[in-house]
């Protein structure tokens, strides 16, 4: 059968539905809630399309029954996805790429609401007009027309990963507790200065685990050296995304930039602490939580800096030249607000 998006049947059950979303792994980690909803509401059988560096995101995910990856283009699988006459597209990503593989499987198709207007005036021209919505939720009202709706269990992450299969990797005087720090992201506009962190890092009684990807291993030596011995472990670069998910999943509390990793701990419901520099909450991805622990995730941001946002995504260096979005946010208040989420958990 073949599905009018409009017009939910008793058939929803028999439906092979593709969702798609190429990156990253922040993006994808806040596409779950839709995955979960579409499979537990409508019991459909659900495909999921994505880039195949990302598909360690999804691959333990029990309410995805077939996970297909492609290296650089839609050529790759198309003839498969043509194949499985899928009886609806749902398009969470809304992209030039994606519009392409709509047209070329011609299957009903359901998308979201991007608004790069309304992000255009808001970066362009700090007018902000950007409803008071989480992506999650337009990410949702893509599917509503099936009768799926949020069920308010947040984000979902799956590691496949016992937890002392990871634990057993990191120094023994780390295996009874840690904070687990992100110290990276994909623009150096997103990323809280590691002599600032250094700071935070004294006004903390507990160990520090760093994390990031291989890029930012640099980094995390440049905040251990200037850190009391024994109490930081850099783990950037030495694990894989599910184990660096795991290392996130038995951390106390998380502090970390607007990166993927700050989804991941909202997905395990860690008490988080977001460090925000030119990129600014109000555009919908902050972290996501059921609403029972929406105290656990705290968001600092210097709202008195007036050229922020300047952009939606990041810059490798301050357009502006002074990077006062980062550098005025005291140490001091991060770690306040981190041993705070800390007295939380006692």
């Amino acid at each position: 059968m073949h599905l009018n998006p409009g017009c939910p049947g008793d058939d929803l059950p028999h439906m092979k539905i593709l969702i798609v979303r190429f990156s990253s792994i922040g993006d994808i980690v806040l596409t779950t809630p839709v995955i979960r909803c579409l499979k537990t509401q409508t019991g459909c059988e659900l495909h999921y399309l994505t880039f195949r560096r990302f598909s360690e995101v999804l691959e333990h995910n029990p309410y995805i029954d077939k996970l297909i990856t492609i290296e650089r283009s839609i050529r790759e699988v198309i003839l498969q996805l043509k194949n499985n006459r899928y009886d609806l597209i749902v398009d969470l990503h809304h992209n030039i790429r994606t519009l392409g593989l709509r047209i070329g499987l011609r299957r009903p198709f359901v998308t979201f609401r991007k608004l790069n207007f309304r992000k255009y005036l808001l970066v362009n021209f700090r007018i902000d007009i950007m409803p008071d919505i989480h992506i999650v939720y337009r990410y949702m009202a893509a599917v509503k027309r099936l009768g799926v709706a949020y069920d308010g269990a947040g984000l979902d992450y799956f590691t496949g990963l016992e937890n002392h299969d990871i634990t057993e990797k990191l120094p023994e005087n780390f295996r009874d507790g840690y904070i687990a720090i992100v110290i990276g992201g994909r623009y150096t506009t997103k990323i809280y200065p590691p002599e600032l962190l250094s700071r935070v890092i004294s006004m903390l009684n507990q160990q520090i685990l760093l994390m990031g990807g291989a890029e930012d291993h640099e980094r995390g030596e440049a905040v251990k050296s200037e850190t009391s011995s024994g109490i930081v472990f850099n783990a950037c670069g030495l694990f894989s995304i599910n184990e660096s998910a795991a290392l996130i999943s038995n951390a106390g509390i998380v502090i970390t930039n607007d990166t993927g990793l700050m989804h991941i701990a909202a997905a395990f419901r860690k008490p988080v602490v977001s460090i925000w520099g030119n990129t600014v909450p109000s555009l919908g991805m902050y972290p996501f939580m059921p609403e029972d622990i929406a105290h656990y995730s705290i968001i600092i941001e210097m709202n008195d800096v007036p050229c922020r946002p300047c952009s939606k995504l990041g810059f490798a260096k301050c357009p502006r030249k002074h990077f006062n979005c980062m550098l005025k946010i005291e140490p001091k208040l991060v770690a306040q607000y981190a041993n705070e989420l800390l007295s939380l958990n006692d």
